[in-house]
């Protein structure tokens, strides 16, 4: 075995864009020693997804590895047949995806998924493999983890299923693994449990990693690395805590000012209820929990208001709720004091339109058959009745305001990146001019430029059009960033509401005490310290608050 468990060497990816081939990732080398973690940073369409899954001998559909040398264990992998790659890829390096739901079989349960590749592998026999499944399940805290493996992917939490396949990559002990933004679906609470897993599994393990984000303060926990890539490039190279602690070039500064410099909003003007949710209470078709209970909440024309909460806190099903895409089975919601129908179908072109959505996982939001043109300018004709050269116009403008480039009105979903395909979202919800928009996630999967870009866009928006946010998150910078008023769910219950102030100054309801401390710092000691401080019981932990 080399000294050196992974060694690449001058790597050039070019990618189909527009029928010519163009470089995406433009000569990179990078090299990983056992138990080492390198971060890979940089903004969407940076490469450092393409860079990263490369340590597979993996190239993206539409992309194809030019030059260079992937050397794993002193194995070249550039010209390996897919059936030597396949022996390699889940047995010596393994990958966790950005979107768990777009990644699992929807017809197989956790623990079938989870058994495969060590099964397959010849690593273990079923038996073995299951047993293997519960006692990850357990480290990575997912909820009975003696049970919740005969589930399906349907019916558990994205925040859970992101974690089930930190287990399953987890699962054949590989020498490397590729996190390509494990912990985006993730509450803060639950972020701050699976990095500590994730750190200590492979530090514990002696596994190198390859750790892919656009959350500096997330990287600075985990990587002993970090390289800054941008438009395919390397701008910056180095050890973690020297290039924290002094950056050389501007662009890495940037990275690092954006996350210290999310301030604040201030409430003004006349006040008027836009949106009223009254004593909802909600379960899914089938179940007898529910998982709302006695919600209320008010939303006033022109205003943010955020809704915080772990991983299964209902902040999804309220958004659901509002949409009428889930009937409640008590309350109402009303809008401008008029009572909106329950059930979607039956709700009019009208109310429809005045509330849009933009979900969280834009990977299973868009047709992949449709081109972004048409995935834009179809609400803009179906809710304006705006057709052929107006609509084209209309869409152009929409992809300006959110940044992207016009020629990609001629592209399909999968071939943009993740932060990309997010922005598409945002244009369609944008198309139907709505008065309120339910804002699910829709910057967490995005680097830290690109999301700073797409809040001051909202916030603009906001201003010109008098437009209201219902903003689901659970990135307590954002709700800094955007919210006026702030709802803490819990298990299905508001624990607190308020301004932004009364929330975020001390002295804090326990939970929401819980939810701040969990919100990573730039200080590479930061995740360790908090563990320790917990232990000690001098920090809120999820066990001293009753949960």
């Amino acid at each position: 075995m080399s000294e050196k468990i992974l060694v690449i060497k001058d790597l050039l990816i070019e990618a189909d864009i527009d029928g010519k081939w163009r470089p995406i990732v433009k000569g990179l080398s990078m090299t990983l020693e056992p138990g080492e973690i390198v971060g890979l940073i940089g903004e969407s369409g940076a490469g450092k997804s393409t860079f990263g899954l490369a340590a597979l001998g993996y190239a993206k559909p539409g992309c194809r590895i030019v030059s260079g040398s992937i050397l794993l264990d002193g194995e070249e992998l550039v010209g390996k047949s897919d059936a030597e790659l396949r022996g390699i890829r889940g047995n010596k390096v393994a990958y966790v995806a950005q979107s768990a739901a777009a990644s699992f079989n929807p017809a197989h349960t956790l623990e079938e998924q989870f058994a495969e590749s060590p099964v397959q592998h010849g690593k273990m026999k079923m038996a073995e493999a299951l047993q293997r499944s519960v006692e990850l399940f357990r480290q990575l805290e997912l909820p009975d983890p003696e049970h919740i493996g005969k589930r399906y992917p349907h019916q558990v939490s994205g925040g859970q299923l992101q974690r089930a396949m930190t287990a399953m990559a987890l699962g054949s002990d590989p020498d490397i693994i590729i996190f390509d933004e494990p912990t985006t679906a993730l509450d803060v609470t639950t972020q701050i449990e699976v990095l500590g897993a994730i750190k200590e599994a492979v530090k514990s393990r002696n596994v190198a990693a390859i750790y892919i984000s656009h959350d500096l303060a997330v990287v600075a926990q985990m990587a002993d690395r970090i390289m800054v890539l941008r438009y395919g490039d390397l701008i910056e190279e180095g050890n973690a805590r020297e290039m924290l602690a002094n950056p050389k070039e501007v662009y890495t500064r940037q990275l690092l000012s954006v996350r210290a410099q999310r301030g604040g909003r201030y409430d003004h003007g006349k006040e008027e209820i836009q949106l009223k949710v009254e004593n909802v209470t909600a379960r899914y078709p089938g179940t007898q929990i529910d998982v709302l209970k006695n919600i209320n909440v008010e939303i006033v024309k022109g205003k943010t208001v955020a809704v915080v909460g772990e991983s299964g806190s209902g902040k999804s099903t309220l958004a659901r709720v509002i949409t009428g895409l889930l009937p409640p089975s008590q309350g109402s919601v009303k809008f401008h004091d008029r009572l909106l129908t329950p059930d979607l179908k039956s709700r009019p072109k009208e109310d429809l339109q005045r509330i849009q959505m933009i979900y969280q996982m834009a990977d299973v939001a868009m047709n992949p058959r449709h081109k972004i043109k048409d995935i834009i300018g179809r609400p803009v004709e179906f809710y304006l009745g705006i057709k052929g050269k107006q609509r084209e116009q209309r869409v152009m403008e929409l992809l300006h305001q959110i940044e992207i480039p016009e020629e990609y009105a001629e592209r399909y979903p999968a071939q943009l990146s993740g932060g990309e395909k997010q922005r598409i979202c945002i244009a369609r919800a944008l198309a139907a001019e709505p008065e309120l928009i339910i804002c699910d996630e829709v910057t967490s999967a995005l680097d830290q430029l690109v999301a700073e870009g797409i809040l001051d866009l909202l916030l603009n928006l906001q201003k010109e059009l008098n437009v209201s946010y219902l903003f689901i998150t659970h990135d307590i910078a954002t709700v800094k960033a955007i919210a006026d008023e702030i709802v803490v769910m819990y298990q299905g219950e508001v624990v607190e509401q308020g301004t932004k102030t009364e929330i975020l100054e001390p002295p804090y309801e326990p939970y929401t005490e819980l939810l701040l401390s969990s919100v990573p710092e730039m200080d590479p000691d930061w995740l360790d310290d908090l563990v320790e401080r917990r232990k000690r019981g001098e920090a809120p932990t999820a066990e001293s608050i009753g949960k």
